[in-house]
């Protein structure tokens, strides 16, 4: 490699330099002090583990997401984390084993082998929370408060909340006896909502016609909240899971009233189909390619580790919700003092410092530039008295 190009670094992957990483890292801050006031608990989980456990329940997109090195004092094969949900299931399941609703919290960069979408980094920093041990739809809504608080906090505006839910599309799949490639294939097709294409499969494939009209009205069912009472007409008989389904969203949009929140429902889109279990979201802000971050029920995502609790969480981009929020931007400048190791002066220093304010020493024949340095004050020594006086 030429000298020239060692500073490049690799696609997707980026560095956060000291403004940027200073509103970061504040919010992060913020978040982990409100998910505590919460009731969650924080975890450091490992930025690697074996593939078993750290790939364990997760899907085919998370494994092809992961890098993969091999353990030199095991000879085991390790992935470097893609993705922390896990990582808290095992918690959960092995390292904590408590008997009630157990509430976790975290913020740590993440490695993808490939970006998700165009220009996305693929060193995202991961912050969220998981809830294990709770059934009830009353868990949904707190992460889903949480969810919308972390939005909110991070100065993200005008905010779009997609709702969904697995169970509708699993609950009619249980009444068609498809096997696994045709499943896949019925899913692609209601994914792209290709009204025709899904509509000539179906009559190829589906013999009950009743089922065959439900599934046609699926990629129909999507818009405000309306469209809830549109589902329990088009969807009238359906199986007591699909119906159930639709009475969780309703309660979970009444419960959001407070938030000041667009939200926008579509009963044909199952992100995560194959790993989530139940109510799905995620939140988006006009002219922005990507959700904030996204979420939902996972209940089976401990089995591996021995112990299948109620899961449901949500994971957003810590570096996209400083870039798409209003966080401050603006570092607090410091005050510069002058080299001097006189005892008074390092006593002044150190108050300063212990008062929360940046200090900045100089050293003995430093050119100062005060930008540089981030300082518009600079420690003075005057009539005797210390006094911080403001730059010019």
């Amino acid at each position: 490699m030429k000298n020239v190009d060692r500073w490049l670094l690799p696609d997707g992957v980026d560095e956060v330099l000291p403004e940027q990483a200073l509103v970061v890292e504040h919010l992060r801050r913020q978040l982990l002090d409100i998910y505590h006031n919460w009731g969650y608990d924080l975890v450091i989980p490992p930025m690697v583990e074996f593939t078993e456990s750290l790939l364990s329940g997760s899907g085919s997109d998370l494994d092809l997401m992961t890098f993969r090195v091999t353990d030199q004092l095991s000879g085991r094969m390790m992935g470097i984390r893609a993705d922390i949900t896990p990582q808290t299931a095992r918690m959960d399941a092995h390292s904590l084993r408590r008997e009630g609703p157990t509430r976790l919290c975290y913020a740590g960069t993440v490695l993808h082998t490939r970006p998700r979408g165009p220009l996305e980094s693929r060193t995202p920093i991961s912050v969220g929370v998981e809830l294990f041990g709770e059934p009830t739809l009353a868990a949904d809504i707190e992460v889903i408060e949480l969810f919308l608080q972390t939005l909110r906090v991070s100065g993200v505006t005008d905010v779009h909340l997609d709702l969904g839910h697995v169970d509708i599309f699993r609950g009619l799949l249980a009444e068609a006896d498809l096997d696994s490639d045709q499943e896949a294939e019925l899913f692609e097709l209601l994914q792209r909502k290709a009204t025709g294409e899904l509509a000539i499969w179906i009559a190829d494939n589906i013999g009950d016609s009743q089922l065959a009209t439900w599934l046609n009205a699926l990629p129909g069912l999507a818009g405000s909240e309306e469209v809830l009472v549109r589902a329990k007409t088009a969807l009238t008989g359906a199986p007591i899971a699909v119906l159930q389904a639709i009475e969780q969203l309703e309660s979970i949009v009444e419960a959001l009233k407070e938030f000041e929140v667009t939200i926008h429902l579509d009963l044909g889109e199952m992100p995560g189909y194959h790993y989530h279990t139940g109510v799905v979201f995620a939140g988006y802000v006009q002219g922005y390619g990507k959700a904030l971050g996204n979420g939902g029920r996972y209940d089976h995502v401990g089995e591996a580790f021995g112990r299948a609790r109620p899961a449901t969480g949500f994971a957003c981009d810590l570096k996209s919700l400083v870039i798409q929020g209003r966080a401050d931007q603006n570092a607090v400048a410091g005050i510069f003092v002058s080299a001097n190791n006189a005892p008074a002066w390092r006593e002044q220093v150190a108050l300063l410092r212990s008062q929360g304010e940046r200090v900045v020493q100089g050293f003995v024949g430093q050119k100062v530039n005060f930008t540089e340095l981030n300082c518009d004050r600079e420690l003075i020594e005057q009539d005797g008295q210390f006094v911080v006086k403001k730059l010019s």
